[in-house]
C-alpha cells in the first residue's frame, strides 16, 4: 500500500513538472512571436503627400498616424510633392511606401510598369481645379483662349480636364499648352507670361485673387470626364504589411470623419496644417466629393473583389484619351485596371472600425 501511495506520489510530481514545463515553453513561444512580430514590422514608413486640406491632411494635424503607426514603433514620414509625376519616381525607386495623387498620374504609374497599385480615392474633384483667366483679359468663353498661352501640370488631373475643355470647344490645336508645375504657374500668372492656367488648390486660389473661373473640374464631371486625387502602395510593401495598409486607409478613414461630422472644425483644423485661413480651407473642401470606405466599395467607384466598380472604367476611358493625345504611349487594358484597383485593404479597414467602436 506504501508502495503504491509512493508511487502516486511520484506520478502527480512527473505531471505537475510536466505542466509547468509545457506552460512555460508556451509562455517563451508566445513571447518569442511577439516579439518576432514587433522587429518583422518596419522601422519608418514614407509616405508622399500633396499639402491640400483633404483627408490625410486631417489625419496628420490631429496625430492619427500615431495611433496606428508611432505606438507600434514606425516613424511615418510625410514627404511633399508639388504633383505626382514626382511621387511616380520615388514610388519606382522604393523611396516611398504611400503615395496621393492625381488619377491620371496613377494611370502613368500603371502605363510604365510601376509595381503599384490604387487602394483609396481622397476625392473625386470639383471646384478644388478649374481654367483660370485673368479678369479684363476679354476671355469669356472657351473659345476665346484662340491663340494664347495656357499652363498646366501635364499628366495630371488638371491637363486631362483642360484638353477635353479645348476638344469640347474644337480648339485644342489653337492654343499653346505650357508644362508647369503649380508654383511656377503662379509666377509666371503674375508676370503676364500666360493668359489662361488650369490648376488646383491652393495655386487656384492665388490666380483668382485677380482673375476669375472659366470653367471647372465639377463642370466637366457633369459632362462624364470625371478625376480624383487617389492613394497608391507599392505592391512590395503591399504584401509584406497587408495589416499596415489598412490602418493606414483606418487613419484616412477617421481623418475624412472629422469633416464630414463637422466640416467647419475639420477646415480649422487642416487650415493650421496648411497654413491658410479656416474659410479658405472650407471652401476648397466644398470643392471636392469627400467619400467613406463604404461609398468607395460602391459600384460608382472601387466596388469589390468579386464586383469591379465603375471607377476602373473611367480610368480606362481616362487612359485611353490620353494615349490619343500622347500624353502616355500605352494605355493599359481593362482587367490591368480592374486589377490595379485593390478594394480589400478599404474592406479590412472597414472591419477595424467597426472593431473599434
Amino acid at each position: 500500500m506504501k508502495k503504491f501511495q509512493k508511487l502516486v506520489v511520484i506520478i502527480l510530481l512527473i505531471g505537475v513538472i510536466l505542466f509547468l514545463s509545457i506552460g512555460c515553453n508556451v509562455t517563451s513561444t508566445e513571447k518569442r512571436k511577439e516579439k518576432n512580430q514587433e522587429s518583422s514590422l518596419p522601422k519608418q514608413i514614407n509616405i508622399g503627400i500633396l499639402r491640400i486640406p483633404n483627408d490625410e491632411t486631417i489625419a496628420i494635424s490631429q496625430k492619427i498616424f500615431d495611433k496606428y503607426f508611432t505606438d507600434k514603433g514606425i516613424q511615418c514620414n510625410f514627404i511633399v510633392f508639388d504633383s505626382g509625376v514626382d511621387a511616380n519616381k520615388a514610388l519606382a525607386s522604393g523611396s516611398i511606401d504611400f503615395s496621393t495623387m492625381g488619377d491620371t498620374n496613377a494611370i502613368v504609374a500603371l502605363s510604365r510598369g510601376l509595381d503599384v497599385e490604387m487602394i483609396w480615392i481622397h476625392e473625386v474633384l470639383g471646384d478644388i481645379e478649374a481654367l483660370a483667366v485673368k479678369e479684363g483679359s476679354n476671355i469669356h468663353k472657351i473659345e476665346d483662349l484662340v491663340g494664347k498661352k495656357i499652363a498646366t501640370p501635364f499628366s495630371s488631373t488638371s491637363h486631362y480636364s483642360l484638353l477635353n475643355a479645348l476638344k469640347t470647344a474644337g480648339i485644342e490645336d489653337k492654343v499653346e499648352l505650357l508644362d508647369m508645375e503649380t508654383t511656377d504657374i503662379v509666377a509666371a500668372w503674375k508676370r503676364g507670361d500666360i493668359q489662361a492656367a488650369y490648376t488646383w488648390q491652393p495655386s487656384l486660389g492665388e490666380l483668382l485673387k485677380d482673375g476669375k473661373v472659366l470653367i471647372s473640374s465639377r463642370d466637366l464631371a457633369k459632362q462624364g470626364y470625371i478625376t480624383a486625387n487617389v492613394g497608391l502602395v507599392r505592391k512590395q510593401f503591399a504584401q509584406q504589411y497587408p495589416d499596415l495598409v489598412a490602418s493606414f486607409i483606418v487613419c484616412l478613414a477617421e481623418g475624412g470623419n472629422i469633416y464630414r461630422e463637422n466640416p467647419q472644425k475639420g477646415a480649422t483644423i487642416a487650415a493650421q496644417e496648411l497654413e491658410i485661413s479656416p474659410k479658405e480651407a472650407l471652401e476648397q473642401m466644398k470643392g471636392s466629393l469627400w467619400l467613406t470606405p463604404e461609398e468607395q466599395l460602391s459600384k460608382k467607384y472601387f466596388g469589390t473583389e468579386d464586383s469591379t466598380g465603375g471607377f476602373a472604367r473611367t480610368m480606362k476611358d481616362t487612359a485611353d484619351f490620353l494615349e490619343k493625345q500622347g500624353a502616355i504611349q500605352n494605355s493599359p487594358t481593362q482587367e490591368e485596371f480592374n486589377h490595379f484597383l485593390n478594394s480589400s485593404y478599404i474592406q479590412e479597414a472597414i472591419q477595424i472600425l467597426k472593431a473599434s467602436k
